[in-house]
């Protein structure tokens, strides 16, 4: 199998089991947890991180059109510091309606990103990631956002709802054999 199309697989099969645990998430649920490990903002910070990481470099990288101008600022900082930046004193959550757009977004950014990388390269495009090739970054992406699926999942395991295991996709709504 060509590489290109197993990092397809893994990041559509990803990108299906974080869908689904915003999907199942109880409405109670989707702002529980201690600032900043809210239900929500785990999800957020998953698919914005792979959306970010799924590109080439910096440079290439184009907000999701349905953000919220600078409420990336206050994903992370306790509710009521709003130094440097000039915020609301609280991030308001998205919707679980808006992150599943925000995921499918994500998701069909997938291919033609894919296709487009240069896998070959010796560094990753970001800066804070050195001494690392394009191609161990990509991986390292798809361990990150499995990584806070595995989270989302026990916090709703903890409430009896339980998750499937996708192997792999070639897209939301097609799940993997």
């Amino acid at each position: 199998m060509e590489l290109r199309q197993a990092l397809k697989e893994q990041y559509h099969a990803g990108l299906a089991m974080l869908a689904e645990c915003v999907e199942k998430c109880p409405e109670g649920v989707w702002h529980e947890g201690e600032h900043p490990r809210t239900f929500w903002r785990i999800a957020f910070h998953a698919a914005f991180f792979t959306h970010l990481y799924l590109g080439q470099n910096e440079a290439a990288f184009q907000p999701w059109p349905g953000r919220r101008e600078g409420i990336h600022f206050g994903l992370w900082h306790p509710p009521g510091e709003v130094e440097p930046y000039e915020l609301p004193q609280k991030a308001e959550s998205y919707s679980r309606g808006e992150m599943l757009d925000y995921i499918r977004f994500v998701d069909g950014l997938v291919d033609p990103t894919v296709d487009q990388l240069d896998l070959d390269a010796e560094e990753t495009g970001f800066s804070w990631y050195r001494d690392m090739s394009k191609l161990s970054h990509q991986l390292m992406n798809l361990r990150h956002i499995q990584g806070h699926v595995g989270q989302l999942s026990e916090l709703l395991m903890a409430r009896g709802i339980d998750t499937g295991w996708i192997g792999r996709s070639d897209g939301l709504g097609a799940p993997g054999r």
